[in-house]
């Protein structure tokens, strides 16, 4: 019985026959001869083949170079050429992402709208009469703000813009600084924007024609420029765009760095020409304001007036004759040493001053208090270029001012007085010499390098407690 129930068993289990691999198939050779000779796929498909069989090399090449040259990081990469692949797809890419960044912006009608919905939707101050809003109304204006303008209004209406403004004792914060941050923001980004439009290599810097291709674009819509002569329109761009190479480029590299020129006082200064009316400035605002074109005249009035042979640079005689010739002998000198290249010619007195060189003396001259100013000048006063002044360069920097003092009919003066008060203004770390942080220390740096190099700056230190009091007069005579 065990051996035919054995038998049964064995004769009723089914018997599994062994799959061959596809491999050995015929039918799978033969489709994947077919396959693999291109001659049954598309011609997309063969392109895609196509494709990564080269990025294939490419990858395999580079990672010989790679293992050739160790472990050593790239740190430089080669620019495109001009009218290759490589930059039309940078240019292109370029394009569609500041166009996607000036879609995000609030334009003039969305913010004559957030406007209206803050005034509409804030409380009155009872104590100030001041428009204010707590943090309820904050989150309530911007869901209204996003039904009328879209979405692109929600970055400002953020939990940590409303902590950034001052608030009252009820938590409240005031409308106006909001809607002016707001106004700020938008066109700082337009700013940005508009510049990274002209940086042609997009490298974050602005060059020389760059930064004036930018301004040329911004008279238009600058309402006390509108009115600018086309043949003026050039040189004003290069009076304009020389402020911000001398405040935005320390090292005179050539190029400014686009988030540095944002951040400074020239392009708020530039902006102030978007008032209407010129009736609301003063000439003496016109006149302080580097990019007024009551401004941007003088100066290059001024230039034209001391270039005696129109040969459009200045020799060393002809610079002296500037500010009425107040200003010493030794300090012209320096500057030329300092500040101006010397030219192609080979004749010793070649070195004449440009008209770019010219308008960095006269921002020197002009913000003599600030680093930028004070550093040029410095320069300057440093005969030996050692990074400090000894009493015997102060010594020789005011002995061609006293005698400026001498001939035009002043008392007579010691100059190891005048040497003793400097010393005193500045307070020097050393007792023995005085470097540029110290006159940047002291708060008075531009007052001293008025005194070292200009007769009327001594004039006017020597008198500046009249100067005061005919500065206090005016208004006590109105009041009476």
């Amino acid at each position: 019985m065990h051996s035919g129930s054995s038998g049964g068993e064995s004769h009723d289990t089914p018997t599994h026959k062994k799959i061959p691999p596809a491999s050995s198939m015929l039918w799978v050779r033969n489709l994947r001869r077919y396959i693999g000779s291109g001659a049954g796929l598309g011609s997309e498909a063969l392109m895609e083949l196509e494709i990564k069989r080269i990025l294939f090399e490419i990858f395999k090449e580079k990672q010989l170079k790679s293992q050739e040259s160790g472990t050593i990081p790239s740190f430089y990469k080669k620019k495109p050429e001009e009218g290759s692949i490589s930059q039309r797809v940078q240019k292109l890419a370029k394009y569609r992402f500041l166009k996607k960044q000036s879609d995000l912006l609030l334009n003039s009608d969305d913010l004559d709208a957030l406007w209206n919905c803050l005034r509409e939707n804030c409380v009155i101050d009872d104590a100030t009469g001041a428009e204010k809003m707590n943090y309820e109304d904050f989150c309530h204006i911007a869901s209204v703000c996003t039904e009328q303008i879209g979405p692109k209004c929600r970055q400002f209406f953020s939990p940590s813009n409303f902590m950034k403004f001052e608030k009252d004792d009820a938590g409240r914060i005031a409308i106006l600084p909001f809607y002016l941050y707001v106004l700020r923001t938008v066109s700082l980004t337009q700013a940005r924007i508009d510049m990274s439009e002209h940086d042609q290599d997009s490298d974050g810097f602005l060059q020389s024609h760059e930064m004036e291709s930018y301004i040329m674009g911004l008279i238009p819509n600058l309402a006390q420029l509108r009115d600018m002569l086309e043949t003026f329109r050039q040189t004003y761009c290069r009076i304009a765009a020389q402020k911000f190479f001398f405040f935005c480029d320390p090292h005179r590299r050539g190029k400014a760095c686009i988030k540095k020129i944002l951040l400074s006082n020239c392009l708020q200064e530039l902006m102030e020409l978007h008032q209407e009316s010129e009736e609301e400035v003063t000439e003496t605002e016109q006149a302080e304001n580097w990019f007024s074109l009551t401004s941007a005249q003088r100066v290059c009035d001024m230039f034209l007036a001391l270039d005696k042979d129109a040969s459009g640079s200045l020799s060393k005689q002809e610079l002296k004759e500037y500010a009425d010739g107040t200003l010493t002998e030794i300090f012209i000198e320096r500057v030329f040493d300092e500040h101006v290249r010397r030219g192609k010619s080979s004749r010793v007195n070649s070195r004449e001053m440009d008209f770019d060189s010219f308008l960095d003396f006269v921002l020197a001259l002009e913000n003599k208090d600030t680093p930028e100013g004070l550093t040029y000048l410095f320069r300057c006063l440093d005969l030996q270029g050692r990074g400090f002044l000894t009493t015997a360069d102060i010594h020789s920097l005011f002995r061609d001012v006293h005698k400026k003092w001498i001939e035009g009919g002043n008392y007579e003066l010691c100059i190891e007085d005048v040497r003793d008060e400097i010393w005193d203004m500045v307070k020097p770390s050393d007792p023995l010499k005085i470097t540029l942080n110290d006159l940047l220390g002291c708060k008075q740096g531009g007052t001293v390098a008025s005194m070292l190099i200009d007769v009327r700056g001594f004039w006017a230190h020597d008198n500046r407690e009249n100067l005061l009091q005919e500065e206090e007069e005016p208004p006590e005579e109105e009041s009476q």
